[in-house]
């Protein structure tokens, strides 16, 4: 079987986890359950997926390499997408998933965990993703790592959990370190309008907040000064001072 398993892609994202001691720890984190129906995407050889499929009701498995489908082609409980998930449709999926598990492809991890939020059948997520990240995740206002991620991923749930992921349970080893990190949602999470703020503000990330929404089109400068003044910051004031809550105040300020 090892010399039949085809070559990741860089161009995907591939890291295909090979090693299952790690599985145990997905499983804690995730609290699986017998009941829950999961969307995994980036199945890769499906290591997780088998797991995945002995542990709970069902899997939507959603894969865009088709040379991996004599990997994945037989699980039972397990439905094959064989589609971009980033394009996916989520809603359209039956039964509807309520968690997200998965080992995600580098080069889509964050806009999918992002598009996820909107979901709101989605009540919980457990996902492999490179360890800086995971940091961005549920980095603190002020910090190097916080950013519009943050913001957005905070605005819809809360942290439950992380573990810190070895090198060598990928093939190819990875030249970064990752780590897992499990979350659950909270609130709604941003509207249309919050995220288009956000976006903008940490667009220009060196300009003043208040330019730098000037410069996104948001709204005008003068106006943005007076929408921050609102809240009790500083025209001055940059992106990584607000808090997320302050971001939602902001954008009804504009």
């Amino acid at each position: 079987m090892t010399d039949a398993r085809p070559l990741p892609r860089r161009s995907l994202g591939q890291n295909f986890l090979v090693d299952e001691n790690i599985l145990g720890v997905v499983e804690r984190l995730a609290g699986l359950d017998p009941a829950d129906v999961v969307l995994e995407v980036g199945p890769g050889l499906g290591v997780l997926t088998r797991f995945l499929a002995t542990r709970v009701g069902f899997v939507h498995a959603v894969e865009v390499d088709r040379r991996l489908e004599s990997h994945l082609a037989g699980i039972e409980h397990v439905a094959l997408h064989w589609e971009d998930a980033l394009r996916l449709d989520i809603r359209s999926l039956e039964p509807p998933p309520s968690k997200l598990v998965a080992n995600l492809p580098y080069n889509i991890a964050t806009p999918l965990v992002v598009e996820s939020l909107a979901q709101q059948q989605l009540r919980s997520w457990c996902v492999m993703v490179q360890r800086e990240v995971a940091d961005r995740f549920f980095a603190r206002p002020s910090t190097k790592a916080y950013g519009a991620v943050s913001v957005l991923v905070q605005l819809a749930a809360e942290r439950t959990g992380s573990h810190a992921v070895s090198r060598e349970v990928f093939r190819p080893r990875p030249n970064v370190e990752s780590a897992l990190v499990a979350f659950t949602r909270t609130a709604p999470g941003a509207d249309e309008r919050t995220k288009r703020v956000v976006e903008a503000a940490f667009s220009h990330r060196r300009k003043t907040l208040a330019n730098a929404l000037a410069l996104s089109g948001v709204a005008d400068r003068e106006r943005a000064a007076a929408a921050l003044a609102a809240i009790g910051r500083d025209a001055s004031s940059r992106a990584e001072m607000l808090a997320p809550p302050e971001f939602v105040v902001l954008a009804e300020g504009l």
